[in-house]
This record gives structure tokens, sequence and C-alpha cells, in this order.
């Protein structure tokens, strides 16, 4: 075979990937920094101007994308330790010898919460936490407690966004850390099982480094995902009550899609975008080293 039908055949495996990574990302990236160069708001007459990085001073000084910024980071700080706590735990108990059937059971059962939509998963909120019909208050009136107005009240909704948030991750934390101690070489394991009948010790000293790149791996994905965060929160509570639950992805369809305000819209996604790959870039830094 020559080089040059080599190069072809290289190409012809390649292309389709490259193509749709093109269309799906690059492309509607390049358009969104396009778009946040400009003054362009759908409901003005006047066509769009180019305002050069006016729209990125603004959303710097904007205490109201740093609310919405606090609010998103108030979320992370809570749900996704929170989210690795659970999941180490359940790791770790199918990781352990044995009950091959309620293993195998119980891995499919984590596969559900992670199956369902985040769409699905605020309109179960939405059902479970009404204050008259919902099924927590239904539980509480049999203890002899009144109803609670979760959706209504500002700090119960947070909460409820974090509870709903927990419930559909800790699933796939713990698929992910699993996969990390199947990695654990089993004679280093039982050796130091024989030595120690600590189990913090083994976690601490044989598992752990072995965890590092699965929580680097979490960390990035969750990230990513809990500044992303709309769907699940647009249909359990449109962001409310008030702005307690507007989180910076809320925020952008508001201006996008409720204001018009297209270049404004796109100068808050493309900032967003920043901060999430610089804070993947720290993760990197601090938890995992290169092997050179």
């Amino acid at each position: 075979m020559t080089v040059r039908v080599k190069r072809r055949t290289i190409l012809a495996f390649l292309g389709p990937s490259v193509f749709a990574l093109l269309a799906v990302g690059i492309v509607p990236l390049g358009y969104a920094v396009w778009k946040s160069l400009h003054q362009f708001n759908l409901t003005r007459a006047a066509r769009q101007k180019f305002v050069w990085f006016e729209n990125y001073g603004t959303v710097l000084t904007d205490p109201v994308f740093w609310d919405a910024m606090r609010r998103t980071a108030t979320l992370f700080v809570i749900s996704v330790p929170v989210q690795i706590a659970l999941g180490l735990m359940i790791a770790l108990l199918l990781h352990r010898p044995g009950l091959s059937m309620f293993k195998t059971l119980t891995r499919l059962t984590l596969v559900l919460p992670m199956a369902t939509t985040y769409a699905v998963v605020g309109l179960l909120a939405q059902v479970t936490l009404n204050q008259k019909y919902g099924v927590f208050n239904q539980m509480l009136g049999w203890v002899g407690i009144e109803p609670v107005n979760f959706i209504g009240d500002p700090f119960n909704a947070f909460i409820g966004v974090i509870f709903w948030d927990v419930w559909q991750w800790t699933p796939f934390v713990a698929l992910v850390l699993l996969a990390g101690l199947s990695t654990v070489p089993p004679e280093i394991e039982e050796a130091a099982q024989l030595e120690t009948k600590s189990w913090w010790v083994v976690l601490r000293h044989v598992q752990l480094p072995f965890l590092i790149p699965s929580l680097v791996a979490v960390l990035i994905l969750r990230t990513a995902d809990t500044l992303k965060l709309f769907d699940m929160v647009f249909t359990m509570t449109r962001g409310g009550p008030g702005n307690a639950t507007e989180f910076i992805a809320i925020l952008i369809e508001r201006v996008g899609n409720r204001q018009f305000d297209i270049g404004m819209a796109s100068a808050q996604s493309i900032v967003l975008l920043a901060i999430t790959i610089v804070l993947a870039r720290l993760y990197i830094r601090m938890f995992y080293r290169e092997v050179r």
C-alpha cells in the first residue's frame, strides 16, 4: 500500500469524526464568539453593531452575573463533595468480595437515575415536592408535621435542587470510582489488608493513589455539568422563587431567550466556557501528575 493510499484511508476514517466535530462544536463556538463581539438585540430594528469587547466588560462588571455565579458555586461546593462521599462509600461496598448477585442488581439500579433526563428529574421533583399533593409532604403529615413549601420558599427550593442533583449523579460518581478501584492490583490490596485491619489506612495509602485519575475525571465532568445545569432547574423552579435558583445557565437563557440580547448572552457563555476550562486545568495540576 502506497503512502498516498494510506493517507486517503486515514482521511476516510477520520473525515466523518472531524466533520461532526466541526459541525457540532467548532462552528457553533466560533459563531458564539463572533456574536459576543456585537451589540445584537432581536427586539431592535437596527442592525447589529460591532463593539469589540464591550459586552465582556459589561459581563465582568455585572453584579447579576456574579450573583448567578455565586449561587452556582454554592451548588457545586455543596452537592459535588456529597456526591463524591456517597459515591465512594457505594464504590467501596461494591468493591468488597462476595455478594455477586447483590452487586449486579445494585449496578443495574445505579444506572436508572443517570438514564433519567434532566427535564424529567425536574418534573419528578416538582410533583414530589408539591405542597398539597407531594409525596414528601404526605410522609410529613403521617408524623404530624405541617406541609412544607418546598418550591415556593427560596431556601427550600435551593436545597431541593441540591437534593435532586445529588440523587441523579451520585450513581455516576459511584460507578466511575468503582472502575477506578478495579485498577488496584489485587495482590497489593490483599497484602495491605493483611498488614492492617483499618479500612482508612488501606484507602489512604493503597486505593486512593489509583483513584486520583477517576476523581479528576469526576471533578471535571461534574464541574462542567453543574455550571451548565439548566433543564432540571428550569422545569422545577424556573429559576425562582425570585432569583433563588437562577444559576448561571438560567441567567444566560433569560438574557438570550427572554430579553433577546444575543450579544450579551453569547459573551456570558464564552466567559462561562473560559471559567470551566480554567477550573479543569487547575484540577489536573492539583490532583494529577503525568508520569514523565
